[in-house]
C-alpha cells in the first residue's frame, strides 16, 4: 500500500520507520484479538509520548512483554514490573507496566466470555468507518464511538485507555479508515474492509 511523499497524509513526516509503518500497517483492519490487544497496550504507552518513540522502542516492547502473550503477562508481579522498570528499551512508566497486567487480566476474562475481537469491532457494528477527509484538521481526536469503547474497557479493567488513545487505536487498527482521501492508501485500506 504504498503511499508517495506528496500525497501521503502528512502525519508520518519523512522518517521511513514511519513512512513504513503508514503505508503498510495504520488503517489495515485488525481482527486477531492477541494483535488488536498489543495495539491497545502500546498506545496507552504513546499516553504523553509521540507515536514514534513508541514504534522505535517496539521490537524491544514485544521482547520485554514476552511476545504481548496476555495469558503469560496475566500472572506476572512486582518482579516483572521491577525487570521492567529497568529495562531501557521500554517506557519505564510504573502505572503503565502495572496497568498492563491489569489489562492482560482483563483481556483473558473478555476472550472467554465473548472473545477480545468480538467485544472492540461490536462497537463499530463489525464494520470499518469509512472516512472521507480532505484535510488533517477535520480528523477528530475522538469520537462518541471512542468515548463508549474507554468507558467500556476501563470497566472491565484497562488502565490507560481514554477517549483519545482508544480513537488512535481505532485508526491504527482500522475500525474507522482515516487515511485522507487523497493519500493512496485510502483507497487500497478501503478495500480491504
Amino acid at each position: 500500500m504504498d503511499g508517495t511523499a506528496q500525497s501521503r497524509c502528512g502525519w508520518c513526516g519523512t522518517e521511513p520507520i514511519y513512512v513504513d509503518y503508514h503505508d503498510h500497517e495504520w488503517g489495515v483492519p485488525e481482527r486477531d484479538g492477541r494483535a488488536l490487544w498489543e495495539k491497545l497496550i502500546l498506545d496507552g504507552f504513546q499516553a504523553g509520548l509521540s507515536w514514534i518513540t513508541i514504534l522505535k522502542k517496539r521490537d524491544s516492547f514485544r521482547q520485554a512483554f514476552d511476545g504481548f502473550h496476555p495469558e503469560v503477562i496475566a500472572h506476572w508481579g512486582e518482579d516483572d514490573i521491577a525487570r521492567l522498570l529497568a529495562n531501557p528499551g521500554i517506557v519505564r512508566h510504573r502505572g503503565k507496566i502495572a496497568g498492563t497486567i491489569g489489562s492482560a487480566q482483563a483481556y483473558l476474562r473478555i476472550e472467554q466470555r465473548e472473545g477480545f475481537a468480538h467485544f472492540l469491532w461490536a462497537f463499530q457494528g463489525g464494520t470499518v468507518q469509512q472516512n472521507r477527509w480532505q484535510s488533517l484538521s477535520q480528523v477528530p481526536g475522538q469520537t462518541p464511538v471512542s468515548q463508549a469503547m474507554s468507558k467500556a474497557l476501563k470497566a472491565e479493567g484497562f488502565a490507560f485507555c481514554g477517549p483519545t488513545i482508544v480513537y488512535a487505536f481505532m485508526q491504527a487498527c482500522g475500525m474507522v479508515n482515516d487515511h485522507l482521501v487523497s493519500c493512496p492508501c485510502h483507497d487500497k485500506v478501503a478495500a480491504l474492509a
